[in-house]
C-alpha cells in the first residue's frame, strides 16, 4: 500500500529537519572542540549521529511504503556562543521544537487513520522524551556544577564516556 501524499511529505521534509539537527549538533560540537571541552563535544557528535539515524529510519520508512523520498538543502545553523551553557539551553529548545515537529507528523498520520505510520511514530515520540529529559538534564547539571571547575572538568568527563548506539531495527 503507497502512503498517503500528506504524509509521505510530512515525513519528507523531517527528513530535511532530522539531517539539520545533525548539522546544528556539529556545530555544538565544534564550540566545545574550542572550549577544551572533549567530553561535551562528543556528546553533541553522538547527538549529531542519532539525528542522522532518525533520518535514515524516515527514509527507510519512506521507501518501504512506496513513496518516493526528495532529499532538500539542509539549511546552515545560525547559533553563535559565548558561553558554555549557550548550546545546552538551544539544544533543549531544538529538541522541544522537533517533539513538535514529531507530533505533527502524528497528526498527520491521525488525521487519515495511517495507524501504520502512527505505529512508526511512537518508538519518536518516546524517543523525543528521552531527548528532552537528557537535554533538560544537561542544562541543571551545568546550572549546578558547571560554574566550578572542578564540576565542569567531572560533567565533561562523564561525557566523554557516552558512546552511540545505533538503533536497532523498529518494531513496525
Amino acid at each position: 500500500m503507497a502512503l498517503a501524499q500528506q504524509v509521505g511529505d510530512i515525513l519528507n521534509e523531517q527528513i530535511n529537519k532530522e539531517l539539520y539537527s545533525a548539522y546544528l549538533y556539529l556545530t555544538f560540537a565544534d564550540y566545545y572542540e574550542g572550549r577544551g571541552l572533549k567530553g561535551f563535544a562528543n556528546w553533541y557528535m553522538i547527538q549529531a549521529e542519532e539525528e542522522v539515524s532518525h533520518a535514515k529510519i524516515i527514509r527507510r520508512y519512506l521507501l518501504d511504503n512506496d513513496y518516493a523520498v526528495k532529499m532538500k538543502a539542509i539549511a546552515e545553523p545560525d547559533k553563535t556562543f559565548t558561553d558554555d551553557m549557550g548550546p545546552l539551553k538551544a539544544a533543549y529548545e531544538h529538541e522541544q521544537y522537533v517533539t513538535s515537529l514529531i507530533n505533527d507528523c502524528y497528526a498527520a498520520a491521525y488525521e487519515i487513520r495511517d495507524f501504520r505510520t502512527m505505529q512508526m511514530l511512537d518508538w519518536f515520540i518516546k524517543e523525543q522524551g528521552e531527548e528532552e529529559a537528557n537535554a533538560s538534564e544537561m542544562v541543571s547539571n551545568m546550572e549546578l556544577f558547571g560554574s566550578d571547575p572542578k564540576g565542569l572538568y567531572a560533567l565533561d568527563r562523564e561525557y566523554l564516556t557516552r558512546t552511540f548506539t545505533p538503533t536497532a531495527s523498529m518494531p513496525m
